[in-house]
């Protein structure tokens, strides 16, 4: 086993006898497959005539998504899936079948994923540069997978999305000068700006504009169900087959932005969110009491103790955990976890339940006040906007960002999406003139909406984006928010830094390219971060 695809990879450098994650070498080797077996699917596709090209985008979309971290720790399902895409990649007809072991290896057993684990996981490719372009390639991709197969489930498609995955896998195929693997890399970027305009569209185009919204993070006496993940449709579907069922739905991570879209808040009975990021699973769904449903990532190995009360959903699995299908009309029946939550106890105040919540201040309910953000531009009550989204993670290095945050001057705003805001998003850091200092765009693909609100402001100011008095300290976990940070390069936006550690899949070489290139740099300390990133 190699793998060192998210910010907690053992060392550093790479997770070797089993994954931080919770994943073991077997479940890492079938990953592994799953990705070969998708560029070999890619391959044949590309390589077949035009008018017998399959329609295979969202099958490999979804089978990326499977991948990323914290998503399907499910042997059963991974193996389900490498066979439907062997079996879709067998039925292309080919007309200049590419020479690669991707394009007929079957693995028909666990035995035959582990005698080829060599072949087909990261350490294939020797050459460390070489293999690090790819990867962060491949990253980009599961990122762009997760993004648009939320949006296909809204029904918001794009072929050229769908072409450019089976392109770019088929790229990590061929000996590619490093100047083209580079450009396809950036190449990545500008679809993930494309991929996160489409989810936009179709979120806001199913549930309307977020507006601004306070969400009570107190528990109340009724049993409930709680939910976590992204996916906004398995929460519409919750919120529909419970609303008369005498029990209320609380969110959990980054489901806490479903409350500002009108035709979510619109259901009395999503009655507020419990607990924070993902990290703090363990703990805060064993004091909720009621079931609760995983929606996509991140889930941590379960409990046993509440392991009867979770569910999954969509791509999400691991073993012994009861899992939700969607029916052929992509409906799911929810009436486990409503019968369920009749019988349990009410959720359990945590400890960090007390402070209202404001979230979805996403780019439409911001530029709605964009007069009065402008005014205090030019008035010198905001002098700077400071990006910090991101993903929380669960090393004691992040409290960083809450000490980075609790650092910043009262006429500094932050500009926040993902899951990272639960470092901070609780502190009393108050308002300038109405305008909330943390500015909770959304989920981590509403990062989207940050871009919007800083172009629009970079064209009433009229200068570049680069000009703007904004500063970007990222925080990433995993390969979404890769993909999110390849497109803001592909923007042009320049000198991010990244934390709370650089990824250990990008070569000494390919970071003095994003050096020199983009003044990608490392976090250090709160102090020097704050003179370099927040001048006077």
């Amino acid at each position: 086993m190699f793998c060192y695809q998210c910010e907690e990879t053992a060392k550093g450098s790479g997770c070797t006898v089993g994954g931080f994650c919770g994943k073991d070498e077997v479940t890492a080797a079938y990953q592994d497959a799953l990705i070969y077996s998708l560029k070999g699917l890619a391959a044949k596709n590309m390589s077949a005539k035009k008018e017998d090209q399959a329609d295979l985008g969202l099958l490999i979309a979804e089978s990326l998504f499977m991948t990323l971290t914290n998503v399907n720790f499910d042997k059963v399902a991974i193996m389900n899936r490498i066979a439907e895409v062997t079996r879709q990649r067998d039925a292309i007809k080919t007309y200049a079948c590419p020479a690669h072991d991707a394009c007929i290896r079957s693995f028909g057993s666990e035995a035959d994923i582990l005698s080829h684990a060599s072949e087909t996981g990261v350490m294939a490719t020797a050459h460390e540069d070489v293999r690090s372009l790819r990867e962060l390639l491949i990253y980009g991709l599961k990122g762009i997978g997760a993004y648009y197969s939320h949006a296909a489930i809204l029904g918001q498609t794009d072929k050229e999305i769908e072409l450019f995955l089976q392109k770019a896998l088929v790229s990590t195929m061929q000996d590619l000068p490093v100047p083209d693997m580079i450009s396809m890399v950036m190449e990545c970027g500008s679809m993930g700006v494309k991929v996160l305009a489409l989810l936009d569209s179709a979120n806001t185009a199913a549930y309307g504009n977020p507006v601004i919204t306070s969400v009570s993070t107190v528990p109340k006496k009724r049993p409930g169900i709680l939910i976590t993940g992204h996916d906004l449709k398995d929460l519409e579907m919750l919120l529909e087959q419970s609303k008369d069922a005498g029990i209320d739905i609380y969110t959990h991570g980054e489901m806490l932005p479903a409350h500002a879209y009108p035709g979510l808040k619109k259901y009395s009975h999503l009655i507020g969110n419990y607990g924070g990021s993902w990290p703090h699973q363990k703990e805060e769904f064993e004091s909720f009491n009621g079931p609760i449903l995983v929606t996509t990532n991140c889930i941590v190995p379960p409990r046993d103790t509440y392991k009867e009360r979770i569910y999954t959903t969509g791509l999400t699995g691991f073993p012994g955990i009861a899992h939700i299908s969607a029916k052929p009309d992509g409906t799911k029946d929810f009436s486990a976890l409503i019968t369920q939550a009749k019988t349990c106890s009410p959720p359990k105040a945590l400890p960090s339940a007390g402070p209202d919540l404001i979230t979805g201040c996403a780019h439409h309910a911001v530029l709605s006040i964009a007069d009065t953000v402008i005014g205090a531009i030019k008035a010198g009550k905001i002098k700077r906007f400071m990006v910090m989204a991101g993903c929380d993670g669960r090393q004691k290095e992040r409290e960083y960002y809450t000490a980075f945050a609790q650092a910043l001057p009262q006429d500094a705003v932050i500009l926040t999406a993902g899951c990272a805001k639960y470092r901070y998003n609780s502190l009393p850091l108050g308002d300038i003139g109405g305008i909330p200092r943390v500015i909770d765009a959304g989920q981590c693909n509403d990062s989207y909406s940050l871009v919007v609100i800083a172009k629009a402001l970079a064209e009433a100011f009229g200068v570049g984006i680069n000009d703007l008095p904004v500063s970007y300290n990222i925080a990433w976990y995993e390969q979404k928010a890769v993909l999110v940070l390849l497109a803001l390069l592909a923007l042009g936006v320049k000198n991010i830094t990244l934390g709370p550690k650089l990824p250990a899949f990008v070569s000494p070489a390919v970071l003095k390219v994003l050096t020199e290139q983009f003044g990608l740099a490392p976090n250090t300390t709160v102090e020097a971060d704050m003179k370099r990133l927040c001048p006077a």
